[in-house]
């Protein structure tokens, strides 16, 4: 009874140290605290070896304690924000091959001022960047960007959710715990430290390109794709795929105009340009959007005239080379509305 009690006693201790460290040290009682909302975001380390084309590359994709892909800096000192899915994020190759960071070098050149931080996430769409606007910018304490730009287009091509979205939203309580200790706990945040340093095993993606990608390949343009899908019936998928990007543009407007920020939005393209008639359905949406409430745009779709083979590795993600092409169509338009707004 008596070893009962002094376990029972030294526990008590521990737990009460425990939480009293986590409170002096942690972020539990902090004013923007990250909650559950930033799950898988703060903090990463990931070392990643890719070879494209017999090249083998090493290199290590980092997101910092604010979520945002590299280093960790102010985020007062945020301008331009990017906003992308997995198209955007680019984990699979070098960081500094992104279109993201080629367009910061070529900003790089122009001026010495201006950073776009990167705060894209696999997955994401439109749906997704208003609940970043929510539920994770806010929490970081004198983000205030000026500009945010939205690359936007394939994830929303495939959203056919039906009316009801909350099925998606992580609701387990356990899981909710979980993800309220990973983003509070000194602790955890400590481990975190010491497994990307000494335990954060290297990983080997060496047959990343899809086979067959580009078998019996052919590149529909904008103008093929209008004369292709001119006389086209939307379908109910069609419909429901329209009905949710509208809907979640209507949200985001209603985002930008009440934080005062410019909008940039990008439509986007897939290996073989625009093939499928949902996402041709989709940026056409956009424009009309853009258009309407006098946002910028900048018309990937219709400007990326030489997408060639292995510019892509899958059916959307682009490789060294096709990031570069990319970020080349992007930027002549990119830096005239930087300029004309800052």
């Amino acid at each position: 009874m008596k070893i009962l009690k002094l376990i029972s006693i030294n526990f008590l201790i521990l737990l009460i140290s425990i939480i009293i460290f986590e409170l002096i040290f942690g972020n539990w009682l902090k004013k923007n605290n990250f909650g559950y909302t930033a799950r898988e975001l703060r903090n990463i380390e990931i070392p990643m070896s890719v070879k494209y084309e017999g090249e083998n590359y090493n290199y290590t994709f980092r997101r910092n304690n604010f979520g945002f892909i590299g280093q960790d800096f102010n985020p007062e000192k945020i301008k331009v924000l990017f906003l992308g899915g997995s198209t955007g994020e680019q984990m699979y190759i070098p960081t500094k091959f992104s279109i993201v960071e080629q367009l910061n070098k070529k900003l790089g050149l122009d001026t010495q001022n201006l950073k776009i931080i990167n705060a894209s996430k696999g997955g994401k769409s439109t749906r997704g960047y208003v609940n970043d606007f929510v539920n994770w910018f806010p929490k970081v304490e004198k983000l205030k960007p000026e500009i945010v730009i939205f690359y936007i287009g394939l994830n929303d091509s495939t959203l056919k959710l039906p009316k009801h979205f909350d099925e998606l939203d992580r609701k387990a309580f356990f899981e909710r715990l979980e993800d309220l200790v990973k983003n509070n706990s000194v602790i955890y945040k400590f481990k975190k430290k010491i497994q990307n340093k000494f335990f954060n095993p290297i990983r080997l993606y060496y047959g990343i390109e899809k086979k067959n990608l580009y078998k019996n390949f052919k590149y529909i343009d904008y103008e093929k794709a209008l004369a292709k899908f001119k006389k086209y019936e939307k379908n109910n998928e069609n419909l429901q795929v329209l009905k949710n990007f509208e809907e979640n543009l209507n949200n985001l407007k209603k985002i930008i105009v009440q934080a005062k920020i410019k909008p940039i939005f990008i439509t986007q393209i897939r290996f073989d340009g625009i093939s499928d008639y949902n996402l041709f359905l989709v940026n056409q949406y956009l424009k009309e959007f853009a258009k309407k409430n006098k946002f910028e745009i900048i018309k990937l779709d219709e400007i990326a005239n030489n997408i060639h083979k292995n510019d892509f590795y899958d059916e959307v993600h682009t490789t060294i080379k096709g990031s570069i092409k990319i970020s080349n169509h992007i930027y002549p338009n990119l830096k005239e509305i930087i300029n004309n707004s800052l």
